[in-house]
């Protein structure tokens, strides 16, 4: 998300140049409106984009992981038949080189049965599979919401985009009406022959470029507007109006140890990595449980036809049973499971690095946010300062122009100052607002 609001920063500086002009802006005349605060449009974030939706999906999966690993608990149950077709079984009485005698059999015989087990002990390995699945369904919450959160971010990026672009717009339009108004006053100088015709081309030229720079402001307005639609899952055809105010006099600014404080305990980031610790702990006691005794309840009946069973046989169908414990230990085990019990425990030990590292990255990333927050702050404080000393040089330039003791490239120059500050503020403010919800996104508020 970081790269995201970079993005973002540099879309913000003040006039948009015009050599990159477009020659033709998209028209929206046709485009259905929606009026969407930033709430609203978090909310269809949260419930329609995509890549939150592929994150549901696999926490749904991990649910049902959970589920499966407890219906282990459960015996295990099996049915088998057998049915088979005998030879006769030729006795050799006298040598296998001498004819046999032939012992008559019955050439029919099948069976059918059922057997059940259910497990008493196994190391313990069946808690500690569900203990593992209720860790990845953790993990799975956790990367849904981060995944929201970002979604939250990208589309906020987005959402001010537009507001910057009607903000630029509707300063670009009052300034092209003076900027008219203004050409009049000269080109009457230059009828009465007080100003030359250059001074009435260069007005021109300036305001030729200013009404080029419309059509990459719409443009830029109709480009955001279809990336936020197909991340919130609107169809291409409705246009976005951006309805929210300026936030910044209601955010409360906390201090820098305040929001470290909050991310240690609701970072995204910091809590996926601490559960895979646990899972990597799980592993570990999975893997040491190999070095266990099984222990079991089984019980089996089985239908079979003929009597084979006992001496004297019998041409008769017959049912046997039996059930008790049966307990086991594979001995080989001590020797097949030392390299992968210690396998395992680096594995969880480098896991346990990893997470402090997250947590150390969790932390430079709040401090680096709270930093360009306040500096944003400043950067607003310092555009209002420089509007009111580029307006009182507008005016005395203007003056002096129109009394003949001033270029005309001093007045275009006063022109585009105030207007250069109008945009530095309006993109001070709104990149304020977005590196606010970055500090709000890593430490897990957003």
């Amino acid at each position: 998300m970081k790269s995201i609001v970079n993005y973002f920063l540099l879309l913000l500086p003040g006039i948009i140049p015009v050599q990159s002009v477009v020659a033709h802006p998209i028209k929206s005349d046709s485009l259905q409106r929606v009026p969407l605060t930033l709430n609203q449009v978090w909310e269809k974030a949260a419930s329609y984009n995509k890549a939150v939706q592929m994150k549901e999906l696999r926490l749904q999966s991990s649910a049902e992981q959970i589920k499966d690993a407890k219906a282990e608990r459960l015996p295990e149950i099996s049915a088998e038949g057998e049915y088979a077709r005998i030879s006769n079984m030729p006795v050799y009485d006298n040598g296998i080189f001498k004819a046999p005698s032939q012992f008559e059999v019955l050439h029919s015989t099948y069976s059918v049965g059922a057997d059940a087990y259910l497990n008493l002990y196994n190391g313990n390995k069946l808690n500690i599979e569900i203990d593992a699945r209720k860790s990845e369904n953790k993990i799975a919450a956790e990367q849904k919401r981060m995944t929201v959160s970002e979604a939250k971010l990208r589309a906020a990026a987005y959402y001010l985009d537009m507001q910057r672009s009607i903000i630029f717009k509707d300063l670009l339009l009052k300034d092209i009406a003076a900027q008219e108004k203004q050409l009049l006053k000269i080109e009457a100088l230059k009828t009465n022959g007080v100003v030359l015709k250059s001074d009435v081309l260069r007005a021109e030229l300036k305001l030729s470029k200013q009404k080029l720079s419309l059509v990459q402001l719409n443009n830029d307005l109709a480009i955001a507007n279809q990336k936020l639609n197909i991340l919130i899952g609107l169809p291409d055809d409705e246009q976005i109006d951006p309805v929210t105010d300026n936030v910044l006099d209601s955010i409360n600014l906390k201090s820098n140890q305040d929001y470290l404080t909050t991310a240690g305990s609701n970072s995204y980031q910091i809590k996926i990595s601490a559960e895979e610790t646990e899972l990597r702990k799980l592993q570990l006691k999975n893997v040491k449980a190999n070095v266990s005794p099984k222990v079991g309840l089984f019980a089996e009946y089985k239908y079979s036809y003929p009597q084979i069973f006992l001496y004297p046989y019998s041409p008769y169908i017959y049912g046997i049973g039996m059930a008790g414990v049966k307990a086991s230990f594979s001995i080989s085990s001590f020797y097949h499971n030392y390299h992968k019990a210690k396998v395992a425990k680096l594995e969880y030990e480098s896991q346990e690095i990893e997470h402090a590292q997250t947590q150390d990255n969790v932390r430079q990333q709040v401090n680096e946010a709270y930093l360009r927050f306040k500096e944003a702050l400043n950067r607003v404080d310092v555009s209002k300062t420089n509007i009111r000393q580029a307006q009182e040089n507008r005016r005395i330039v203007s003056n002096t122009y129109f009394n003949q003791t001033s270029l005309i490239t001093d007045l275009l120059d006063a022109d585009t100052q105030l207007l250069q500050t109008r945009f530095d503020l309006a993109a001070a403010e709104i990149a304020a607002q977005l590196q606010y919800y970055q500090l709000q996104n890593v430490t897990g508020n957003l």
